[in-house]
């Protein structure tokens, strides 16, 4: 799942520029939601599941949050709130920007925090007094690369299954509208094959179809592209269709992968009504920000906190474990303090990631990939 500023310039676009020009090149709101679904994933993390997070609390978070834990099962959403917004984001950048570019832009802004996130978790779990066992050398090394998902090697951060995801998207929407130029028309044939396709794969059940088209997690990144259509030109109808169909289909997924019929032994038991109303609140979120309604969210620290959102995405899972460990278990801090104070430290862990990692590599690497010939 990627993170970036939400203040790209908009091109010029193919139909009549009164009607289509965007309304507003900085949507600081977005870069809000993107840090709220960051904490609704870092909840689930912490509070919200069963795993590996259970031997740093020393029992199941359940025990720790008896009332919260099924509030906080319910944070696993927010990837699926992640993923419109990439597809937002990742179709207004893409348009009318060269391939080079468009790579350039994509490598820059993912890789750097993630080397950095992967060399400090790989560190911190080699230290004696932590738990959690680090990985070999050659397996570090392939997690370097991205690939480790589709290598089936071990991974390093527990969520680089989404990048994997996010990768995939990039490649797709780089090879079918990148790369000949976006125009309306071909974003919507974009949209509308990779709806009819992805539904294909899921009824033909074949892996290779699986990994390149993705059915689960399509209707959200094509929503979000829809999305981006609608923030041209509100009375765009197709926009509409093609978001209106990646919502229907989009909830049943979630709710496919997620809901269990209630049962006393499972950690937490959701509500169909509850998933598909959080998958909801991701389409209409996004609307309200593509349609201009939260122009108003127009604060600065908006924009640090977006900054924010992808290296605390990063670091927060497996680090978190750690400090959970020492604050809840070695200095017997109360379980909601040690919740807190978790967040507050991957988020100054974060910022630092931000201003000394990425600030001065990104463009650095943004140019250099840029120039290559």
């Amino acid at each position: 799942m990627t993170v970036r500023p939400a203040s790209e310039t908009a091109p010029v676009p193919d139909r009549k520029p009164e009607r289509t020009k965007p309304r507003e090149t900085r949507l600081r709101a977005l870069d809000g939601l993107r840090l709220l679904a960051a904490l609704m994933v870092a909840a689930y993390h912490y509070g919200g599941r069963g795993g590996e997070v259970t031997t740093a609390w020393g029992g199941s978070a359940k025990h720790q949050f008896p009332t919260l834990h099924e509030l906080f099962s319910y944070g696993c959403l927010g990837v699926q709130i992640f993923f419109v917004i990439s597809g937002f984001v990742i179709c207004m950048s893409g348009w009318g920007r060269p391939l080079k570019s468009f790579f350039a832009s994509r490598v820059s802004r993912l890789m750097p925090a993630y080397w950095a996130a992967i060399l400090i978790v790989t560190a911190v779990f080699a230290l004696p007094m932590v738990t959690y066992k680090a990985l070999s050398p050659s397996e570090t090394l392939v997690n370097m690369t991205m690939l480790q998902y589709p290598l089936g090697v071990d991974r390093v951060l527990g969520v680089c299954w989404t990048l994997w995801a996010e990768v995939r998207f990039y490649a797709l929407f780089a090879l079918c509208v990148v790369l000949p130029g976006a125009t309306r028309q071909r974003v919507i044939m974009f949209c509308a094959g990779w709806t009819l396709l992805a539904a294909i794969a899921k009824g033909a059940k074949e892996p290779f179809l699986d990994i390149v088209l993705m059915p689960e997690y399509a209707p959200f990144f094509i929503g979000g592209v829809g999305l981006y259509l609608i923030h041209r030109d509100r009375k765009d109808v197709y926009g509409w269709g093609i978001v209106a169909v990646s919502w229907l289909i989009g909830q049943h997924t979630v709710v496919e992968s997620l809901w269990r019929a209630p049962s006393p032994d499972a950690f937490a038991n959701r509500s169909q009504l509850v998933i598909v109303a959080i998958v909801t609140f991701g389409f209409v979120a996004v609307a309200a920000i593509a349609l201009g309604w939260l122009n108003w969210a127009n604060w600065r620290w908006l924009t640090v906190a977006g900054a924010l959102t992808y290296p605390f995405y990063l670091v927060h899972e497996h680090l978190g474990w750690v400090v959970i460990h020492a604050l809840h278990r070695e200095m017997y801090v109360s379980s909601g303090l040690t919740f807190i104070l978790t967040i507050a430290s991957m988020l100054l862990l974060a910022w630092l990631l931000h201003r000394f990692v990425e600030k001065p590599l990104t463009p650095r690497l943004r140019t250099a990939l840029a120039k290559t010939r």
